[in-house]
């Protein structure tokens, strides 16, 4: 269940400016939005693929970053926390002293589902986000163990479902050697 906690309207700029550390929030349609904390399944697997992401970034010798618990502008009064999201160093380091909202769209964000975001990460995160033209976004499910991954072709996303063994296939990462399975094995083993 995703929780309003304030019913009045906030800008995109006031969003930013909040100053309360101890809890998380989007922003969707001027109210603010708490996130549940995540379960520690949650975070494995984040911190699997954010390994996984890295290494390719690595060997790629690619400007670019992997970082957990940014958020990224969806509209005029809207922002999203990923729960990764893969941006290139010089936006981070625009943001360096500012609040880690980016106003560019990442090249790939990952949502893992949790029974409160479900109806969040599969429509309307997956509209907002084509909307600002992510050209990769993973939406992974534990409760089905499936790993949708979505492409942008002309302004709308292309659906692939990877279930077991299955290679996963990413375009940013054309070599990334993970499975569904590797994904979903408790610390990512």
């Amino acid at each position: 269940m995703t929780v309003v906690v304030d019913t009045r309207q906030l800008s995109f700029e006031e969003y930013c400016q909040l100053d309360d550390s101890d809890r998380r929030y989007e922003l969707v349609n001027g109210e603010l939005r708490l996130m549940n904390p995540p379960t520690m399944r949650h975070f494995f697997i984040a911190k699997f693929l954010e390994r996984a992401f890295d290494a390719e970034i690595q060997r790629l010798q690619q400007p670019w970053t992997c970082l957990q618990g940014a958020g990224v502008r969806t509209g005029l009064a809207k922002s999203r926390l990923p729960d990764l999201m893969v941006v290139s160093i010089d936006a981070a380091m625009e943001l360096l002293d500012r609040s880690a909202v980016f106003q560019t769209a990442p090249f790939l964000a990952v949502e893992i589902v949790s029974p409160s975001s479900s109806v969040d990460d599969y429509r309307y995160k997956r509209s907002e986000y084509g909307a600002i033209e992510i050209p990769e976004y993973w939406i992974v499910d534990g409760r089905d163990r499936k790993v949708r991954v979505l492409h942008l072709d002309e302004g709308f996303y292309e659906e692939t479902i990877y279930t077991d063994d299955e290679a996963i296939a990413s375009k940013l990462f054309p070599e990334l050697n993970v499975t569904a399975t590797q994904i979903f094995a408790i610390g990512g083993k």
